[in-house]
């Protein structure tokens, strides 16, 4: 009897959990998904901080040709480049860039792949094989080629960096968005709405949205760290951010003439690069658990 009491106490106590504070308690137990949160708040504060605390002309852009090329010491920690400039404070402050330019992309492919991916799933019929083999032209064009020929046709602007990388993102949030909606649109709430005579967008946007949202927002997750590399590796090619203003992949790209000699130059920025990715990597893994519904307990 005891056993049965204290087993009906735990599920009122569990039922009392809003749906946050489940995921909440879940994902803390993911020691792998906080060492990601944690890796990539220290990087989002370096991101904010760094617009405050460093004069972008001076120390950031700032040349000192009579310091050039100076190897990691107590004066420059990570070293200097090829104009003098101080490593560690370009790095600091290229987070903002790359950071924005992941979130900003993905928040594009977002948009546009959501909104077609509820479209086709909810409608399906002709509407739905239109969208779906649209996406599928466009995912199978390789994603780095396709930015490519997006920022050769449009320019090289930070901007057209961001619509390039989102554009090549598109299909995967059309084909998860898509599955979603296809085992949320014949649930009993949404015939009842149905019966209720609310408009097919209200249906849409308050009823079977919020019921698509779990994996969406771990896709995006993971999404922004690919965002990431893409756009460093365009930058990295000459494609990206103009220079001078130092995001990730322009300074490995304008390190890798010295990496014999300074691999500094190369090495910490592309462990930057790495330590974002990862932190992001991690949190996403975590949340696709916490968010998974088998995994309850």
């Amino acid at each position: 009897m005891a056993a049965n009491k204290e087993q009906v106490l735990a599920s009122r106590r569990y039922a009392k959990r809003s749906q946050g504070a489940e995921v909440w308690r879940r994902l803390r137990k993911n020691k792998g998904a906080m060492l990601g949160l944690f890796l990539l708040l220290v990087i989002v504060a370096i991101a904010i901080l760094s617009g405050f605390l460093l004069d972008y002309d001076t120390d950031v852009i700032g040349q000192n040709i009579t310091q050039r090329l100076q190897h990691p010491s107590w004066e420059h920690p990570l070293g200097t480049d090829n104009t003098g400039r101080d490593v560690m404070f370009r790095i600091f402050y290229g987070a903002r860039y790359s950071l924005s330019i992941g979130v900003a992309s993905v928040l594009i492919a977002l948009v546009i792949g959501v909104t077609l991916g509820v479209i086709a799933g909810y409608y399906g019929g002709a509407v739905s094989e239109v969208i779906m083999r649209l996406s599928d032209a466009v995912a199978s064009i390789p994603s780095i080629l396709m930015a490519i020929a997006i920022v050769s046709a449009l320019g090289q602007s930070i901007f057209n960096l961001m619509l390039a990388v989102g554009v090549t993102s598109v299909p995967q949030f059309v084909r998860i968005t898509h599955a979603a909606t296809l085992t949320v649109r014949n649930q009993e709430y949404v015939e009842a709405s149905r019966c209720l005579g609310l408009r097919e967008w209200q249906i849409i946007c308050f009823h079977v949205l919020p019921n698509c949202l779990s994996p969406i927002i771990v896709q995006t997750t993971l999404r922004v760290a690919s965002a990431i590399i893409s756009a460093s590796s365009l930058s990295f090619l000459g494609l990206g951010v103009p220079a001078p203003t130092p995001e990730w992949g322009g300074m490995l790209s304008a390190g890798r003439k010295y990496i014999r000699g300074y691999s500094y130059l190369t090495l910490f920025p592309g462990l930057a690069i790495m330590i974002t990715v990862l932190a992001l990597n991690l949190l996403g893994d975590g949340l696709r658990d916490a968010l998974d519904p088998k995994l309850k307990r």
